[in-house]
């Protein structure tokens, strides 16, 4: 498939503010993309995983990021760079901040999607247009407004609805643990982590794909912009407003002077 085009297709019906991105977990002797950064080699620092591909949306690189580059204990877990021991499975992690109780808490994290523990994956994210890889999934951030043109183009062959789990936590989970598994196009709302550290604003979506529906969702792009759907989406302004009494008051003068009468000033 050719990211590129794919790419021009999302930038041109959707218009987001960043880059589409490509997302894929490297395993054991796969090949990382040549020139990729590395947050604790070439930036010194250690970043949380929503950091690395909100660098790569808004800066145009290729990050790659594994367990020494990363920082969000939660997220390490959920790349499985570390394994969920029985404190993170308890539910201690959420409790105080998203349960009362770490039992709660348990309960959210026992459906919180993660991927099998290995020390060595690696988290690589780049602008969908450059990827030189096979994504796991792809990811465009954009307000709501561009979250529903996408929407509209995943179901426009299909019909039907998108179906959606949503905890309020751990994006990181719903955009590479959940969404690949799901084999099917999902709304992702962004946590407070991706807001804080990945700097996510309050206006933003996210939407997931995995790369085997892009074509569908390029036919889906093309076929709704035939039907009248459009980014941005046009206000309706063909109308006469209704104004201020003297606003009246002066066009009610105005045609008094028009059919040859003594206007009141």
């Amino acid at each position: 498939m050719n990211w590129n085009e794919t790419a021009a297709a999302i930038e041109k019906y959707v218009r987001p503010a960043t880059f589409p991105l490509a997302i894929k977990v490297y395993r054991p002797g796969e090949e990382l993309p040549a020139g990729a950064r590395r947050p604790w080699r070439d930036m010194g620092v250690r970043m949380a995983s929503c950091q690395v591909w909100n660098t790569a949306r808004r800066y145009g690189w290729t990050l790659a990021a594994g367990r020494d580059d990363l920082a969000c204990p939660a997220g390490k877990v959920i790349l499985g760079v570390e394994p969920p021991v029985p404190y993170y499975t308890a539910g201690h992690l959420c409790e105080g901040m998203y349960t009362a109780t770490a039992e709660a808490g348990a309960r959210t994290e026992a459906v919180t999607p993660r991927l099998e523990y290995d020390a060595q994956a690696v988290l690589v994210a780049a602008p969908l247009a450059r990827a030189a890889f096979q994504p796991d999934v792809v990811v465009v951030y954009g307000n709501p407004a561009q979250v529903l043109r996408l929407v509209t183009a995943a179901l426009y062959q299909s019909g039907g609805a998108l179906e959606q789990a949503i905890t309020g936590r751990l994006v990181c989970s719903d955009l590479i643990a959940a969404a690949p598994r799901l084999g099917a196009a999902r709304v992702v709302m962004p946590c407070y982590g991706d807001r804080i550290f990945g700097q996510t604003q309050d206006h933003e979506m996210a939407f997931a794909i995995p790369p085997a529906l892009l074509p569908a969702l390029v036919e889906g792009l093309e076929g709704t912009h035939r039907g009248g759907l459009r980014y941005p989406i046009p206000n309706f302004t063909r109308y006469t407003a209704h104004y201020p009494e003297s606003y009246e008051r002066l066009e009610a003068i105005w045609q008094e002077l028009r059919d040859g009468g003594a206007a009141e000033p």
